[in-house]
């Protein structure tokens, strides 16, 4: 069964009125925070099961070495879907307004995805010209139809009373009311306070020293560029399963 957005033509979930057990409707892998590591993403996706919808959470790129390959493999896996993270909002940021948005991206890890994709030349100072410069070059590298991807990726996914988010969600809202950029950047009151309506959310951005349960939160970024973790939770009929790099 395809995961679908909020944000498409499907129907509204039936949440719950209390946390309960998770009931996914179908079987499916949220991956954790891959941020450029190419070798973590691809040995975990060959240890999980084959044929299985496959759903990143988001932050695909930055800080890793490797961006530019997990794009390209994230783009073309047949079975992989991924989520809008804050770091690809930062890095469409960048394409779109070079000049305005470029130093906060290069400072949190857009320097790398840059090499990764053959383009030099700029530091966290850059600005004017270099920084327009820079943004041409990545285009061309990227090529319009990387670009087009990932400027269409969706900031919420789910299946059942799962919902797969990038950063985590406002437990005082329901979840089809929320804001993109909730789902992008995150919540104050989401670690803090228990959902009550019957959804799990699943969401990474938030590093963990190992995934973990609580409150209706999934939490699976285990810092995969400092760690050499990357996590993935599957989802079937009996419940939830962490898979480690």
């Amino acid at each position: 069964m395809k995961l679908t957005s909020f944000f498409g033509k499907s129907k509204k979930p039936d949440p719950q009125p209390e946390i309960g057990p998770v009931r996914s409707d179908a079987t499916f892998c949220a991956i954790g925070d891959v941020h450029g590591r190419f070798d973590l993403l691809e040995r975990l996706v060959d240890a999980l099961p084959q044929d299985v919808s496959l759903i990143c959470v988001g932050d695909l790129v930055d800080r890793g070495d490797q961006s530019a390959d997990v794009l390209r493999f994230a783009q073309q896996h047949p079975n992989m879907t991924s989520l809008m993270g804050n770091h690809e909002a930062m890095m469409l940021d960048f394409l779109r307004d070079p000049e305005k948005n470029g130093r906060r991206w290069l400072r949190n890890g857009g320097l790398q995805t840059l090499a990764s994709f053959g383009v030099a030349g700029a530091t966290e100072t850059s600005g004017g010209e270099t920084l327009l410069r820079t943004r041409d070059a990545l285009y061309e590298s990227m090529g319009e139809d990387l670009v087009r991807w990932l400027s269409g990726l969706e900031c919420v996914a789910w299946s059942g009373n799962v919902a797969v988010v990038h950063a985590g969600a406002d437990p005082n809202t329901p979840m089809e009311d929320h804001e993109a950029q909730t789902f992008i950047w995150g919540h104050p009151d989401f670690r803090k306070k228990p959902r009550t309506d019957g959804f799990w959310v699943v969401h990474g951005h938030t590093i963990v020293d190992e995934p973990m349960m609580k409150d209706g939160r999934i939490s699976i970024d285990t810092g995969a560029y400092a760690t050499g973790q990357l996590t993935a939770a599957l989802f079937t009929k009996d419940g939830v399963e962490f898979i480690t790099t």
